[in-house]
């Protein structure tokens, strides 16, 4: 059993006119097996979380605490956080030109596990991992990303979640883009590594399409840079039909 706890998180980001306040105390636990989905409206911080806890150096944490098992995460470089445990999917991912699929995934893992997957066995994991995801083996030859279509790219984020195995996983938008059917592989891919693996996965998302496939334990409004409510499958349901001008009203008049 593994938690990602983030307490009276705060983030803040150098722009033009200075330093600006983003993430204005955040509380949340994700727990092993569980899927927690946080769902709020454009420039709410939602993204600015994803990359804090991974560790982008655009974000400075001045407060807060976020701590993985009872390891603070914030003391640890990239790396290291990805070697604890943490999975980050992008919601642009980039292309990485002159390394095939198959080069990045195996290299991922080394550093992972410690030692290399025998050439033989990891071809056989990864072709079953891109069989189920329904990848075109063809692609494990291909540069990551490169030419890769929006469903493609994303199919590969969760191609590398199902090897990468992490405690915890948190994906950002990960639904943005997808036509039906990528959308139904995409979440199918997550419902499988929640339930094969244990994974607790932080699903970051506007639109609540995704959630008729990967049913959620939790769901978190997120608003101005705070959670301003937490419910179960109903809250999503509430936001579906009345969207987020509630939640927005009150955090003004707080």
């Amino acid at each position: 059993m593994s938690e990602l706890v983030i307490k009276d998180l705060h983030v803040t980001v150098e722009t033009d006119d200075g330093i600006k306040e983003i993430l204005r105390g955040v509380d949340l636990t994700i727990t092993s097996g569980q899927t927690h989905a946080i769902m709020g409206p454009n420039g709410s911080g939602k993204s600015t979380l994803a990359y804090a806890v991974a560790g982008h150096p655009k974000y400075t944490i001045p407060s807060g605490s976020v701590t993985l098992d009872g390891a603070d995460v914030l003391d640890m470089s990239v790396d290291e956080r990805a070697k604890a445990g943490l999975f980050l999917a992008m919601q642009y991912p980039v292309e990485i030109p002159g390394v095939s699929v198959s080069n990045f995934l195996r290299s991922s893992l080394t550093a992972l596990r410690g030692e290399a997957p025998k050439l033989r066995e990891w071809i056989k994991e990864m072709n079953a991992a891109m069989k189920e995801i329904g990848m075109d083996q063809a692609f494990s030859e291909r540069n990551v990303n490169e030419g890769f279509s929006g469903g493609e790219k994303k199919r590969h984020e969760i191609l590398q979640l199902e090897l990468m195995k992490p405690k915890i996983a948190i994906l950002d938008e990960t639904d943005s883009g997808l036509d039906v059917d990528a959308l139904r592989i995409v979440s199918e891919g997550i419902n499988r590594t929640v339930e094969r693996n244990n994974t607790g996965v932080l699903l970051i998302t506007h639109y609540t399409r995704i959630l008729r496939y990967v049913k959620p334990d939790k769901v978190s409004v997120f608003v101005d840079g705070r959670v301003v409510a937490t419910g179960g499958q109903e809250l999503a349901e509430e936001l579906e039909a009345n969207g987020y001008v509630k939640f927005s009203k009150a955090t003004a008049g707080a």
